[in-house]
């Protein structure tokens, strides 16, 4: 994802509306390798300013992925999660937490099958499901 400075340009260029609340949002997906779901980042955002609406972070959330700046990933059950890592990657996700980490891959592209009747497949998604050393740990003596 580009930086809080290059989002607010992006956005003017784009016609779209740039206020304190969304450049409130800018700066905290800027890096963020938590895999936020949209209310995680309203709890976040409202400790910085409280008058911030669920909305207008759904709205700033949809913008960044038609942008192509963040990706919106589902899990199955729970929420939609947005990661602004929009590098070729994967995720490994614990099903006891729920926590998202990135992963990198060699190979992927040789697990997409030769061809399916009636299908063009774009883009391959590998998610690991496990639990993370923090869940493992929990419940060792």
């Amino acid at each position: 994802m580009r930086s809080p400075v290059e989002l607010t340009s992006a956005f003017r260029a784009a016609g779209l509306k740039v206020t304190p609340q969304r450049q409130l949002l800018f700066r905290l997906l800027h890096a963020n390798q938590t895999h936020p779901s949209a209310d995680a980042l309203f709890a976040t955002a409202s400790q910085d300013m409280p008058g911030i609406s669920l909305r207008t972070v759904y709205q700033t959330l949809n913008d960044l992925a038609a942008m192509g700046e963040l990706q919106q990933l589902s899990f199955g059950a729970g929420s939609m999660r947005f990661d602004p890592n929009t590098d070729e990657h994967h995720h490994l996700v614990c099903s006891n937490c729920g926590e998202v980490r990135d992963v990198y891959l060699d190979g992927v592209e040789f697990l997409r099958p030769d061809a399916v009747p009636g299908f063009d497949i774009t883009t391959t998604s590998v998610v690991f499901h496990g639990c993370c050393e923090r869940c493992g740990d929990a419940g060792k003596p």
